[in-house]
């Protein structure tokens, strides 16, 4: 995109602006998707088998294409001015009957509406609004017009896709032949959409606010941990009527030691030394570049590695919660080691590859934390699952706590240049308040 202030902007919308930061009406949106991520959850809690894995990363990929719409529009436009947040609003809503579509979105179910076609009808429909309030808002933007192909046929193609999927007949005779033409439809879909983005850059596409950029994936990212700590509290609650037991307790904090340990290792300095790298980018075909790879396509890989850890972590607290269960539970399912030790393998190597890709260092606390948990995993399976859920918490905390005393000098100069920027930012606003209010 051209310069912003080259534009004729529409009435009724405000053009982004290089230090904007996430607006209210942003957050407000994520809340939509809170309970999409929930969804997915507990959606593949009652499908606990490879198939059902398959479903549930494929419909997560989907939602996180989704998600990326309103951030790249939020880089562009101000959302919460003029007439947008009604169209944020509208959109809103569209994702929300879309989440409620989940459950039936691969095979649909007697009665009611077909899920699949309505999961596609508002797929369709979410993408088509994204990309219609883009094109409206910077149509004379000359730089724009002659990429609309680019930017409206993806889409197309890919609700094509999905809607073929959701035409396969229900009963082909052959149940597997029928789940692997949808999943054919529905990666192909996945294919068109992601490829489209790795020619954005060519189409000068460019990260306008990096702070916004970085930020919004950040507060996702929170987003996402949130749901695992949802995955903590609402599973005792499944089994209403039972009594609240030591190992549920333990099985709680042990949770919750994951989860800070997934926190730290990404806000305490990864995050903020992928927003300087990204604010330090100024060709703008560079910044496009580190953008998408960084944010758009490594930061999914994050989100569904928190989904499969609060996957595991829900199977688990409600296997402790039974009066029949031994103190220290029993072995892991298959499945829920997968999820449990899967996830955290997945959050680990993509934070590797996130210091490779935006810093350029490697990250070797991370690294031995990645194949230590691999060697772990056969022994984890012939544990309790609360004495295996231990031994999770332990090595997360172990690697980050090693992780940061390796970053202790990168760490220092990183949050350093972070506080510096936030006490500037606070003066400046101190004396425009001042000064007008």
């Amino acid at each position: 995109m051209g310069n912003p202030g080259d534009i004729r902007w529409p009435r009724g919308v405000w053009p982004s602006a290089p230090g904007s930061r996430t607006t209210r009406i942003e957050l407000f949106y994520d809340l939509v998707f809170v309970f999409a991520f929930l969804n997915v959850t507990t959606v593949t809690a009652g499908n606990l088998t490879g198939r059902g894995l398959v479903q549930c990363l494929v419909v997560l990929a989907l939602l996180w294409w989704c998600w990326t719409g309103f951030a790249a529009l939020g880089n562009v436009v101000r959302t919460d001015q003029g007439i947008v947040p009604l169209f944020g609003f509208a959109i809103s809503a569209l994702v929300f009957v879309l989440a409620l579509s989940l459950p039936k979105a691969f095979i649909d179910r007697p009665g009611g509406l077909s899920g699949p076609l309505v999961f596609a009808t508002c797929y369709f429909l979410v993408r088509a609004s994204q990309v219609s309030i883009f094109l409206w808002a910077v149509r004379t933007d000359p730089a724009v017009r002659h990429r609309i192909p680019r930017l409206a046929l993806p889409f197309l193609v890919a609700t094509a896709f999905i809607l073929a999927a959701a035409l396969v007949p229900q009963r082909l005779g052959d149940d597997t032949a029928e789940f692997a033409l949808r999943l054919v439809f529905w990666i192909a879909a996945l294919g068109v959409e992601y490829g489209s983005g790795l020619a954005q850059h060519r189409a000068r596409w460019t990260v306008l606010s990096a702070g916004h950029w970085a930020e919004r994936h950040a507060l996702i990212i929170m987003v996402a941990l949130g749901e695992s700590i949802i995955a903590l509290g609402i599973a005792p609650g499944a089994t209403t009527g039972l009594p609240l037991t030591w190992p549920v307790i333990i099985s709680a904090v042990l949770g919750i030691a994951v989860v800070a340990s997934l926190w730290w290792a990404y806000f305490d300095t990864l995050a903020l030394a992928m927003e300087q790298a990204l604010h330090r980018t100024r060709d703008p075909d560079a910044r496009a570049r580190l953008a998408r790879d960084v944010y758009t396509y490594l930061h999914l890989p994050l989100i569904a590695g928190v989904i499969l850890f609060a996957l595991g972590l829900k199977g688990l607290i409600q296997e402790g919660a039974a009066p029949e269960t031994p103190s220290w539970g029993v072995p892991l399912p298959g499945f829920d080691l997968l999820a449990l030790y899967g996830g955290v393998l997945l959050y680990g190597s993509t934070l590797i590859m996130l210091g490779r890709r935006a810093l350029g260092v490697p990250r070797w606390p991370f690294v031995g934390g990645v194949v230590l948990l691999v060697l772990l995993v056969p022994v984890a399976a012939r544990l309790p699952e609360l004495v295996a859920l231990a031994v999770l918490a332990a090595t997360a905390v172990l690697v980050v706590a090693a992780q940061t005393v390796v970053d202790t000098h990168r760490r220092r100069q990183v949050r350093q240049v972070a506080l510096e920027e936030q006490i500037a930012s606070e003066e400046e606003q101190t004396r425009w308040r001042g000064h007008h209010l």
